[in-house]
């Protein structure tokens, strides 16, 4: 029996098929998603996510979203959803140093916003990296 998957961003809609697995980064760590699981929703965090189909994984960095879970579905509603294969490494480095360069030029205390806006940035920017390196090592 197939679990229904939908990976929806704001932009579009990334990713929609019936996968035997689904792994991702929860807030208390890696979640594991079968057909028939119990109901829940739950919040999803930068990281790796993992689509397992036919014996076959595709992985996605992911930014920070909602997730849903049914005893057949699983909809995942997020800020970033990429394909590992389409991360180009050197954009997000640089994305990263702007970020982090934003961060050390903000004042502890104050706009507090921007700051979550530049942490989540940084938080994105990690994630692909780490996706993108982990995969030239395998």
């Amino acid at each position: 029996m197939p679990l229904k998957l939908e990976i929806v961003t704001p932009e579009a809609r990334i990713f929609s098929d019936e996968v035997d697995t689904v792994v991702l980064p929860g807030y208390e760590g890696e979640m594991g998603v079968l057909p028939s699981h119990a109901n829940l929703v739950t919040t999803l965090l930068p990281g790796e996510l993992r689509i397992t189909k036919g014996g076959k994984t595709t992985e996605f960095a992911v930014g920070e979203g909602l997730v849903e879970v049914t005893g057949t579905a699983t909809r995942i509603l997020t800020d970033l959803a990429i394909d590992a294969d389409k991360i180009d490494e050197k954009a997000v480095e640089e994305a990263l140093e702007r970020a982090q360069k934003s961060l050390a030029d903000l004042k502890p205390g104050e706009h507090q916003e921007e700051v979550a806006a530049v942490m989540a940035i940084i938080q994105r920017s990690t994630a692909q990296l780490h996706l993108k390196r982990k995969r030239k090592t395998v």
